[in-house]
C-alpha cells in the first residue's frame, strides 16, 4: 500500500466545488496530491523533520505543476503545500482548526459536514474531508497512536491526540451517514485556580477554600455535565497537592494533566479482536492500591468502581478526586448509590449513605452556562445521614438522606456567589496549617 492510499487517496467528484479550502479546482488539486505523496514514498520521509519535508513537499508541487501545466498563484501554491504537509504530518483539514487557539471543540458530523465552538457558541466551518475513506483513515490514524482499533467489529472507541485533547469516533455500521469524530480540545497547559478567578468560573474566597481543601487532604468529588469544565477544575486543583506525596491517576483515556512530578498514570485497555484482555477502571483501581499510592485520583466514575473507590477514601488514601456526570450536588450523591447498587451489594439506603458521607467530604458542581461560560455552581460539604422509618403501610424499613453543609452557591439572576460563612471542615484546615480567612467566608460576593 502507498503513501496516498494510507493517508486516503482524492475520489473524483465526491468533493464538492469550492470545499477543498486550497483555492485551486479540486480535480487539479486532487492530481497534484496524489503526485506528491506517492513520489515521498521514496525520500526517507520518516527522516525528515517538518522544514525539511516542507521544503521537499513545495519542490514536488512545482514539479508536477510543471508536468500538469497548470498555472496556479503563488498564495494557491502555499495553500497546497500546506494542506498536503499537514496531511502527512498531522490530521489533514483538522489541523487548521487545531492550530486555533480559540476552537474548544471539532465535532465532524460526516466528512462534508464540520463543526467547531468557539467560546462557547457553535458555528459551521468551510473544513471538509475529501471523502469518507478520507475521514476513516484520519481517525485510524488517530486510535492507531495510542494502541486501539477501530473497524465494524468494534466501531466505537476513545482515543486521544499528542496534546492531551479527548477524542471519540463512531463509525458505520452505527454511523448511518458516515464516521463521526469528536474532539474536545484542552489548553495548552495547566490552567490555575487565580486563572480561573479572572475568567469569573470561581470566585476568589472559593479559590482559596480549595486550596485549603486539597491541602488538607479531603476528598473531593466534581460534578457537572459534558463539557462543564470538571477535568479543568481537576487539574486545577492538582497544583496544590505536596510533591513528595504520590499520586496514581486512572482514567478511560488519558487526559489528565496533573501539576505534580510525583504521578503514576495508568490507562484501561479495551478488549482485543477475539473479546479477550479488557482492563477496566475497577481492575486498575485495585491494582493501585498496591502501588503505595498517598492520593489516588480517578478521570470519572461510572459504574460499579465506585464501591472500589470509595473503600480507598474510607481506607487510608485520603486528599483523593475524581468527576462524575451529574445535575446538582444532591444528584451526584444519587448517582453514586445507584453504582453501588450496581457493585452488587446488598448494603441498605442508609449504610450506602453512610459509606459515601464517610468517604467524600466536598461536592464541587460545576456548569456552563447559555452564553458559553463556565462556572462553579456549588460547594457542599457532606455533613452526616439522618434516617427516618417509612411511616405504615409500608413494610418496615429506614430511609436516609444525606446532610449538605452548602458552603458557596452561585445566584443565576446577579450572577454572584453567595456563602453560608460556616466551614465544618475549619479545624481540619487549621491542622493543616492553612486556616480560611474569616473575612472571606462572609456575606455574599
Amino acid at each position: 500500500m502507498n503513501l496516498s492510499q494510507r493517508l486516503g487517496s482524492p475520489v473524483m467528484g465526491q468533493t464538492p466545488s469550492g470545499k477543498n479550502g486550497h483555492g485551486v479546482a479540486d480535480e487539479l488539486f486532487q492530481a497534484l496530491y496524489l503526485e506528491v505523496v506517492d513520489s515521498l514514498d521514496t525520500t526517507g520521509i520518516k527522516q525528515l523533520d517538518p522544514r525539511e519535508l516542507r521544503k521537499r513537499v513545495s519542490e514536488l508541487v512545482s514539479e508536477a505543476l510543471r508536468v500538469q501545466r497548470a498555472s496556479i498563484s503563488p498564495q494557491q501554491r502555499d495553500r497546497v503545500v500546506n494542506a498536503i504537509t499537514d496531511e502527512i504530518l498531522g490530521l489533514g483539514p483538522l489541523e487548521v482548526l487545531l492550530a486555533d487557539p480559540t476552537v474548544s471543540d471539532i465535532m465532524v458530523n460526516t466528512h462534508q459536514c464540520v463543526f467547531v465552538e468557539r467560546n462557547g457558541v457553535i458555528e459551521e466551518t468551510d473544513v471538509s474531508f475529501r471523502s469518507e475513506r478520507h475521514l476513516l483513515n484520519t481517525i485510524n490514524r488517530i486510535v492507531t497512536q495510542v494502541g486501539r482499533r477501530v473497524d465494524e467489529a468494534s466501531p466505537m472507541v476513545d482515543a486521544r491526540l499528542p496534546d492531551g485533547s479527548r477524542v471519540n469516533a463512531i463509525i458505520p455500521p452505527l454511523a448511518v451517514d458516515g464516521a463521526i469524530l469528536s474532539i474536545r480540545r484542552f489548553g495548552t497547559g495547566p490552567v490555575s485556580l487565580k486563572e480561573l478567578v479572572t475568567r469569573r468560573t470561581c470566585p476568589a474566597e472559593m479559590a482559596h477554600y480549595f486550596k485549603a481543601a486539597v491541602r488538607s487532604r479531603c476528598n473531593i468529588l466534581i460534578c457537572g455535565g459534558t463539557g462543564a469544565g470538571k477535568t479543568t477544575l481537576l487539574n486545577a486543583l492538582s497544583r496544590y497537592i505536596p510533591s513528595r506525596e504520590r499520586i496514581v491517576t486512572i482514567e478511560d483515556s488519558a487526559e489528565l494533566q496533573l501539576q505534580s512530578r510525583h504521578v503514576a498514570r495508568l490507562e484501561t485497555r479495551p478488549p482485543n479482536i477475539e473479546g479477550k484482555g479488557c482492563v477496566t477502571i475497577r481492575d486498575l483501581l485495585r491494582n493501585a492500591l498496591r502501588m503505595r499510592p498517598d492520593r489516588i485520583i480517578i478521570g470519572e466514575v461510572r459504574s460499579a468502581e465506585a464501591l472500589d473507590m470509595i473503600q480507598a477514601m474510607n481506607t487510608g488514601h485520603e486528599g483523593s478526586m475524581t468527576t462524575i456526570h451529574a445535575n446538582n450536588v444532591e444528584d451526584a450523591v444519587t448517582r453514586l448509590m445507584s453504582m453501588l447498587a450496581m457493585a452488587g451489594t446488598q448494603l441498605s439506603e442508609a449504610m450506602m449513605l453512610q459509606m459515601i458521607t464517610r468517604a467524600i467530604d466536598v461536592v464541587v458542581h460545576v456548569a456552563r452556562g447559555r452564553d458559553g461560560r463556565r462556572q462553579v455552581t456549588e460547594v457542599a460539604e457532606l455533613a452526616g445521614v439522618s434516617c427516618h422509618q417509612v411511616p405504615p403501610p409500608a413494610p418496615p424499613d429506614y430511609r436516609g438522606q444525606v446532610e449538605l453543609n452548602a458552603l458557596f452557591a452561585l445566584d443565576g439572576r446577579s450572577g454572584g456567589w453567595s456563602c453560608s460563612g460556616y466551614s465544618l471542615l475549619q479545624n481540619r484546615f487549621e491542622d493543616a496549617g492553612c486556616p480560611l480567612d474569616p473575612r472571606w467566608l462572609r456575606g455574599a460576593r
